[in-house]
């Protein structure tokens, strides 16, 4: 009976009910759930049709959201369809390279603490363009890019240097496959270390951070270690560097000051001013999709 309920609490919430919400670990295990019929080709497309769009158009979606997930753009990686889930079930973040810079961490902190979803997924995918492409100008076969794709896959670096550094006899494939994961790592850092609002939730166990990766072929999602995801909590908050500033100046929503473009965020990794000539620097690659 005790395993019993709150499956019941979970499917209640999932089905149109908004009496409660499943925790962390039951919303994980209702994504799981949905992923297999996605990879089984039994998917049921729940909460999906008009009667879901009417409910949500006079609903708070925080009654109702399960998940918020930070993905990539890419057009092979619907998340909505790959967790067959419907209107309403997850809030979603989707931006090239599944990057964790300022307006994705926001967004991260909306889904997570206005949205009251109690899991926040960071999802890479196999053949990343944005990794591909910083993999490959990191080994000098950079080419060609729109002016403002440097700054884009910026928070990539960081990731692709170490995994470079860690593995220089590597091939190019199988460094794209170590970095797209170490990206995810990343990125789970970056918002621990930027948000003191979601560090805070998570400290407290209101909110859990996963890491997961989404396998093109066989449409399947791996989840990484909740263990490592836990030490790069820990690790953020005896960081004397991590943001301590969990609330906007006063309170209320203010126009942030324009960054000068040939200056980088340290904090997104990058490392020297972006050049506008239309070429890559050896550092970076264009993100193609």
């Amino acid at each position: 009976m005790k395993q019993i309920i709150p499956m019941l609490v979970a499917l209640l919430c999932l089905t149109g009910f908004a009496q409660a919400k499943p925790n962390a670990q039951e919303a994980k295990k209702l994504l799981e759930a949905g992923n297999a019929r996605f990879v089984a080709g039994t998917t049921t497309h729940p909460r999906s049709d008009m009667t879901r769009a009417a409910l949500a158009a006079k609903s708070d979606q925080a009654d109702y959201a399960i998940a918020t997930i930070l993905s990539c753009s890419d057009s092979r990686v619907p998340p909505e369809l790959l967790f067959d889930a419907g209107i309403m079930d997850l809030f979603i973040i989707r931006i090239a390279g599944n990057v964790c810079s300022g307006d994705e961490i926001g967004s991260a902190e909306y889904g997570a603490l206005h949205v009251k979803t109690p899991l926040l997924v960071v999802m890479g995918h196999s053949k990343c363009g944005a990794v591909t492409a910083v993999v490959k100008g990191l080994k000098g076969e950079g080419h060609a890019l729109e002016k403002n794709i440097p700054p884009l896959v910026s928070p990539v670096v960081p990731a692709a240097q170490k995994v470079l550094q860690s593995f220089p006899q590597a091939t190019t494939e199988n460094l794209v496959i170590r970095s797209t994961e170490e990206n995810v790592w990343q990125g789970i850092e970056n918002i621990f270390l930027r948000s003191a609002a979601i560090r805070e939730a998570a400290l407290a166990g209101k909110v859990v951070v996963a890491g997961a990766i989404y396998d093109l072929e066989s449409g399947t999602v791996r989840w990484l270690s909740e263990e490592k995801s836990a030490e790069l909590l820990k690790r953020a908050e005896a960081n004397p560097a991590s943001d301590t500033q969990k609330m906007a100046a006063g309170g209320h929503a203010e126009p942030a000051p324009a960054k000068p473009a040939t200056q980088p965020d340290a904090a997104e990794g990058s490392t020297a001013p972006r050049k506008t000539s239309g070429h890559a620097e050896p550092e970076h690659g264009a993100a193609h999709h």
